[in-house]
Protein backbone atom coordinates (compact mmCIF):
# COMPACT_ATOMS: atom_id res chain seq x y z
CA UNK A 1 0.00 0.00 0.00
CA UNK A 2 1.16 3.16 -0.69
CA UNK A 3 1.11 4.92 2.82
CA UNK A 4 -2.41 6.44 2.29
CA UNK A 5 -4.93 6.89 5.00
CA UNK A 6 -7.40 4.21 4.68
CA UNK A 7 -10.45 3.63 6.39
CA UNK A 8 -10.90 0.67 9.41
CA UNK A 9 -11.16 -2.76 7.52
CA UNK A 10 -9.05 -2.01 4.17
CA UNK A 11 -8.50 -4.98 2.56
CA UNK A 12 -4.99 -7.11 1.66
CA UNK A 13 -3.79 -6.45 -2.06
CA UNK A 14 -4.28 -9.98 -2.63
CA UNK A 15 -7.93 -10.02 -1.20
CA UNK A 16 -8.45 -6.99 -3.06
CA UNK A 17 -7.73 -8.23 -5.93
CA UNK A 18 -9.54 -11.35 -6.12
CA UNK A 19 -12.74 -10.00 -5.10
CA UNK A 20 -12.14 -7.06 -7.61
CA UNK A 21 -11.77 -9.83 -10.09
CA UNK A 22 -14.88 -11.24 -9.79
CA UNK A 23 -17.29 -8.28 -8.88
CA UNK A 24 -17.91 -4.75 -10.76
CA UNK A 25 -15.69 -2.24 -8.82
CA UNK A 26 -17.20 1.60 -8.38
CA UNK A 27 -15.04 4.43 -9.35
CA UNK A 28 -15.09 7.77 -9.94
CA UNK A 29 -14.16 9.99 -12.74
CA UNK A 30 -12.92 13.52 -12.74
CA UNK A 31 -13.47 15.57 -15.28
CA UNK A 32 -11.96 18.90 -15.78
CA UNK A 33 -13.06 20.49 -18.93
CA UNK A 34 -12.74 24.27 -20.30
CA UNK A 35 -14.23 26.23 -22.69
CA UNK A 36 -10.99 27.31 -23.95
CA UNK A 37 -8.51 24.27 -23.34
CA UNK A 38 -10.86 21.35 -23.74
CA UNK A 39 -10.18 19.03 -21.29
CA UNK A 40 -7.51 17.48 -18.88
CA UNK A 41 -6.17 14.08 -18.75
CA UNK A 42 -3.21 12.39 -17.21
CA UNK A 43 -0.69 10.19 -18.62
CA UNK A 44 -1.32 6.94 -17.75
CA UNK A 45 1.95 5.43 -15.89
CA UNK A 46 0.47 2.11 -13.53
CA UNK A 47 -0.91 -0.77 -15.24
CA UNK A 48 -3.07 -1.51 -17.11
CA UNK A 49 -2.63 0.79 -20.59
CA UNK A 50 0.83 2.15 -19.15
CA UNK A 51 1.24 5.35 -21.47
CA UNK A 52 -2.94 5.55 -22.33
CA UNK A 53 -4.45 8.96 -21.63
CA UNK A 54 -7.01 9.08 -19.62
CA UNK A 55 -9.45 10.64 -17.19
CA UNK A 56 -8.34 11.06 -13.97
CA UNK A 57 -10.55 8.63 -12.01
CA UNK A 58 -10.38 6.07 -9.12
CA UNK A 59 -12.63 3.31 -6.84
CA UNK A 60 -14.28 4.55 -4.03
CA UNK A 61 -13.44 3.33 -0.79
CA UNK A 62 -15.92 1.69 1.39
CA UNK A 63 -17.93 4.28 3.64
CA UNK A 64 -16.81 6.89 1.00
CA UNK A 65 -19.46 9.28 -0.24
CA UNK A 66 -18.64 9.87 -4.60
CA UNK A 67 -18.28 13.51 -3.74
CA UNK A 68 -15.05 12.71 -1.38
CA UNK A 69 -13.72 10.52 -3.51
CA UNK A 70 -13.89 12.77 -6.29
CA UNK A 71 -11.69 14.83 -4.35
CA UNK A 72 -9.50 12.18 -2.92
CA UNK A 73 -8.53 11.03 -6.61
CA UNK A 74 -7.90 14.37 -7.65
CA UNK A 75 -5.79 15.38 -4.88
CA UNK A 76 -3.81 11.57 -5.31
CA UNK A 77 -3.71 12.16 -9.25
CA UNK A 78 -3.43 15.18 -10.04
CA UNK A 79 -2.02 17.23 -6.71
CA UNK A 80 -4.86 19.92 -7.02
CA UNK A 81 -7.94 20.36 -5.09
CA UNK A 82 -11.90 20.25 -6.85
CA UNK A 83 -15.08 20.50 -5.94
CA UNK A 84 -17.42 17.83 -7.76
CA UNK A 85 -20.16 19.66 -9.40
CA UNK A 86 -22.51 18.16 -11.86
CA UNK A 87 -23.12 14.20 -12.57
CA UNK A 88 -22.30 13.27 -15.88
CA UNK A 89 -23.10 9.76 -16.62
CA UNK A 90 -21.16 6.49 -15.97
CA UNK A 91 -18.64 4.71 -18.18
CA UNK A 92 -18.62 0.81 -18.38
CA UNK A 93 -15.59 -0.62 -18.87
CA UNK A 94 -15.75 -3.76 -21.26
CA UNK A 95 -12.06 -3.33 -22.48
CA UNK A 96 -11.24 -4.19 -18.89
CA UNK A 97 -12.82 -8.14 -18.45
CA UNK A 98 -12.56 -8.33 -22.07
CA UNK A 99 -8.64 -8.55 -21.23
CA UNK A 100 -9.14 -10.34 -18.17
CA UNK A 101 -8.73 -7.73 -15.86
CA UNK A 102 -11.73 -6.18 -13.37
CA UNK A 103 -14.96 -4.89 -14.24
CA UNK A 104 -14.96 -1.23 -13.43
CA UNK A 105 -18.28 1.37 -13.79
CA UNK A 106 -17.21 4.76 -13.37
CA UNK A 107 -19.56 8.10 -12.10
CA UNK A 108 -18.07 10.34 -13.79
CA UNK A 109 -18.75 14.23 -12.23
CA UNK A 110 -17.05 17.59 -13.98
CA UNK A 111 -14.74 19.36 -11.75
CA UNK A 112 -13.48 22.88 -10.81
CA UNK A 113 -10.65 23.60 -9.27
CA UNK A 114 -10.97 24.53 -5.49
CA UNK A 115 -9.18 25.62 -2.74
CA UNK A 116 -5.67 27.65 -3.96
CA UNK A 117 -5.94 28.28 -7.34
CA UNK A 118 -3.61 26.78 -9.67
CA UNK A 119 -2.56 27.80 -12.94
CA UNK A 120 -4.69 26.83 -15.70
CA UNK A 121 -1.95 27.32 -18.46
CA UNK A 122 0.51 24.74 -16.35
CA UNK A 123 -1.27 21.71 -15.91
CA UNK A 124 -0.04 18.87 -13.21
CA UNK A 125 2.70 16.99 -13.71
CA UNK A 126 1.81 14.08 -15.99
CA UNK A 127 -1.51 16.08 -17.88
CA UNK A 128 -2.16 17.94 -20.47
CA UNK A 129 -5.40 19.86 -21.77
CA UNK A 130 -6.48 18.57 -25.19
CA UNK A 131 -9.48 20.11 -27.16
CA UNK A 132 -9.08 16.88 -29.61
CA UNK A 133 -8.57 13.68 -27.81
CA UNK A 134 -5.59 12.31 -28.63
CA UNK A 135 -4.80 8.58 -30.06
CA UNK A 136 -4.18 6.46 -27.19
CA UNK A 137 -7.21 7.56 -25.04
CA UNK A 138 -9.26 4.78 -23.42
CA UNK A 139 -12.01 3.91 -25.89
CA UNK A 140 -14.72 4.23 -23.02
CA UNK A 141 -13.74 7.28 -21.94
CA UNK A 142 -13.31 8.74 -25.43
CA UNK A 143 -16.83 7.52 -26.08
CA UNK A 144 -18.30 9.14 -23.32
CA UNK A 145 -16.55 12.59 -23.93
CA UNK A 146 -17.49 12.71 -27.49
CA UNK A 147 -21.29 12.02 -26.55
CA UNK A 148 -21.72 13.84 -23.19
CA UNK A 149 -19.38 16.61 -24.05
CA UNK A 150 -19.36 17.12 -27.60
CA UNK A 151 -15.47 16.46 -28.10
CA UNK A 152 -13.76 15.14 -31.40
CA UNK A 153 -10.86 12.33 -31.46
CA UNK A 154 -8.08 11.64 -33.48
CA UNK A 155 -8.06 8.70 -35.61
CA UNK A 156 -7.04 5.66 -33.66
Amino acid sequence: MDGGVYPPGWLPKDEYDFIFSRVPRLCVEVVIADPERGVLLSLRDIPPYVGAWHLPGGTVLFGETLVDAVARVATRELGIEVAAGEMLGYIEYPSHYENGLDSPVGIAFRSAPGGEAWDVDAPPAGCAWFDRLPPGVYVEQRDFLVARLGFTAAPH
